[in-house]
């Protein structure tokens, strides 16, 4: 496939950014996660992949509603019920996956997007040759338990007594709040600085973000605190990589349980790593991931 930019029409009329990188008969489309966020993480992953002697194109996009692809008016009440939902992002890969001409092929996700590689392993993993779920647990309530441990451990008593106070009135933009979510974020988050994801102006798709998560990492106010999925592990049926940062937003004792329950997986951890840790430490975590594609394209993972 060749390399570079393509926009894709979906059949609902919407425009979606797509870019490829790298080349070889190895497939990898990549998730991005937020949601809201965009594909920037993954923009050297075919490259990094290389360094590690493997050749694979990498497919990326950015959602709906995310950076490049085209924003719809989530004011809309109708428009908000139709696109704001669990299902049109998963069908959503699904029609990329389509458009893009892609078949017996990885597929990578991070965070929100490995939320979306557990549903899709599920409802569509006849086309999986294997799945990568990045710093994604299987249930938002495990979620939410750590990362308020986390923000006691790291900020002073008064501090989390003050953000508590913030989230219960709405004061977001508080900022002593914000100042706070900062310090988590380079703890937890993005612990390389200075962030490669740093902007002058945010370039996060706000209205998919606030209506499934909220307004930061650290707290869900959205529809992300009714999923959980762990009645769901055992029909993942295809080879599955779960990769955590040591030092990250979501718990390393979620990600055991769902190595435990996905039948044929495998937990690795990269040291130094936050939730970005393809970022933080991107030599271990894409010689992880290099290491699980080859071991499935020669028959000797996990046995």
């Amino acid at each position: 496939m060749k390399q570079g930019t393509k926009i894709l029409t979906l059949d609902n009329g919407y425009h979606l950014w797509t870019n490829t990188q790298g080349e070889g008969d190895i497939h990898l489309l990549a998730l991005h996660g937020g949601p809201g966020g965009n594909h920037e993480y993954w923009e050297d992953t075919a490259a990094q992949l290389k360094k590690q002697g493997l050749n694979v194109q990498v497919h990326m996009y950015d959602q709906l509603g995310s950076l490049y692809s085209d924003q719809p008016d989530y004011s809309d009440p109708e428009v908000a019920k139709k696109y704001l939902t669990y299902e049109y992002f998963l069908d959503e890969v699904e029609e990329v996956r389509q458009k893009l001409g892609l078949d017996n092929f990885y597929l990578i996700g991070q965070s929100w997007g490995g939320l979306l590689v557990q549903e899709y392993a599920v409802k569509y993993g006849q086309h999986l040759k294997g799945a990568i779920i990045s710093s994604m647990v299987d249930d938002v309530d495990d979620y939410v338990e750590h990362v308020n441990k986390i923000r006691e451990d790291v900020l002073p008593a008064e501090e989390v007594a003050f953000m508590k106070e913030c989230e219960n009135n709405g004061n977001w933009d508080n900022q002593r709040y914000q100042d706070d979510v900062q310090v988590l974020n380079k703890n937890f988050v993005d612990r390389k600085q200075p962030s490669k994801l740093d902007h002058v102006k945010s370039l996060d798709g706000d209205a998919v973000y606030h209506a499934f998560q909220g307004d930061n990492e650290f707290v869900i106010t959205g529809k992300l605190a009714d999923w959980h999925f762990t009645d769901q592990l055992h029909n993942i049926k295809v080879p599955t990589l779960l990769t955590f940062g040591e030092h990250e937003t979501m718990p390393l004792s979620a990600a055991r349980r769902m190595e435990k329950l996905i039948p044929n997986s495998k937990l690795v951890t990269t040291p130094n790593g936050g939730h970005h840790h393809m970022l933080d430490n991107p030599d271990v975590y894409y010689k992880h991931l290099a290491d699980f594609i080859r071991q499935v394209e020669n028959n000797t993972f996990n046995q």
